[in-house]
C-alpha cells in the first residue's frame, strides 16, 4: 500500500505551521535534480534569498526544494515523488530551527551533561534536540554529533517531547573552531584572472553563488571519503568557474572553511586545490 497520503498528510500538517517540508527517497536522501537542473544549469532561485529552488515544478536541489506552499506539495511532480518517498524531512533553519543530531547513546549523554535542556526526538540510533534560533550547519562537531539548521535538512520524526528552548552559546560554540597555525595564506590558492574579465563565464553572478553554496552543502553533508569528496569538490568548482576569473579568495575560503569543518587540514586544503588546478591545467 502506497505511503503518499500518510507522508502527504504529515508535510501539509507540518507546512501549516510554517516549517517548509520536503520528501526523502531511500537512503533516506533528497530527490536528485531533474534534467533541466542538472549541474546546476538552472541557476537557481532568481531572488537568491535561498538558492534554489528554480522555476522547476520537480522536487529539485535537495534541502532548498522544502517549501510550505500546499500547491506545490500536491502538484503533480511532487506527488509523484510522495510515491517513492520514505519519508519527511524539514528545512530547520529556514523555520528558525536548529537540531543536534545525537547519533549514538554516547552522544546523547555528554548532551545531556553539557547542553540545555529542549525538545527532544528519538532517532533510529540516538536523539534530535531542537532548539529555536538557526545557526550554521555543521557535521562532527563532536564524536557523534551534527547541527542541522541553515542549509540543510533534518527527518520528521514526530512531534517529540519537552519544551522547546531557545538556542544557547553552547550549541554555537560547537561549531567554532580554533584557528590553526598552519592555515596557509589566502593567496597560496588564489585563481588567476581569464577571459571572463572578472565575470562568471555564465554571466549570471546568481549562477557562481549557487555553485558555492550547493559546493558547501556537497563537503558539509559528505559522511565518508571526506578526503575525495573535498577534491571531488574543488574538481567541479575549478572546471565550471576556474577559467572565467570570476572566483575570489573569499569563495575559496567558503570552500576552505567548509572542508575543515569536516576535519581536514589546511595542508590538504591547499593541496587537494592545487591538485585540481593541475589536473585542468589552471
Amino acid at each position: 500500500m502506497s505511503t503518499t497520503p500518510h507522508l502527504l498528510s504529515v508535510a501539509l500538517t507540518l507546512a501549516a505551521t510554517g516549517v517548509p517540508v520536503l520528501p526523502l527517497r531511500a537512503g533516506k536522501a533528497p530527490f536528485g535534480n531533474c534534467h533541466r537542473c542538472a549541474n546546476n544549469a538552472c541557476g537557481g532561485r532568481p531572488d537568491m534569498k535561498n538558492p534554489g529552488p528554480c522555476q522547476c515544478p520537480g522536487v529539485c536541489h535537495a534541502w532548498a526544494a522544502a517549501t510550505t506552499d500546499p500547491a506545490v506539495l500536491t502538484s503533480p511532480a511532487w506527488t509523484a515523488a510522495w510515491r517513492r518517498a520514505v519519508c519527511v524531512a524539514y528545512d530547520p533553519g529556514a523555520a528558525g530551527l536548529t537540531v543536534v543530531d545525537l547519533d549514538n547513546a554516547a552522544a546523547v549523554d555528554w548532551a545531556r551533561e553539557t547542553l540545555p535542556a529542549t525538545r527532544s526526538v528519538e532517532t533510529t540510533r540516538g536523539e534530535h534536540w531542537i532548539y529555536r534560533g538557526a545557526m550554521s550547519s555543521h557535521n562532527a562537531v563532536h564524536p557523534g554529533i551534527d547541527i542541522k539548521s541553515t542549509m540543510s535538512y533534518a527527518r520528521y520524526l514526530g512531534p517529540g517531547t519537552g519544551t522547546m528552548t531557545t538556542l544557547p552559546d553552547t550549541v554555537r560554540a560547537l561549531a567554532v573552531k580554533e584557528p590553526s597555525t598552519a592555515r596557509p595564506a589566502l593567496h597560496a590558492v588564489a585563481v588567476p584572472s581569464g577571459p571572463g574579465n572578472g565575470e562568471c563565464r555564465h554571466r549570471t553572478p546568481a549562477y557562481l553563488e549557487r555553485g558555492i553554496a550547493m559546493a558547501e552543502q556537497r563537503i558539509t553533508e559528505a559522511r565518508s571519503a571526506v578526503h575525495a569528496t573535498v577534491y571531488r569538490t574543488f574538481l567541479a568548482v575549478l572546471s565550471t568557474h576556474g577559467r572565467c576569473g570570476c572566483l575570489t579568495d573569499a569563495h575559496v575560503a567558503r570552500l576552505f572553511t567548509a572542508a575543515q569543518a569536516k576535519g581536514e587540514s589546511p595542508r590538504h586544503c591547499t593541496d587537494a586545490w592545487s591538485n585540481a588546478r593541475t589536473r585542468l591545467g589552471l
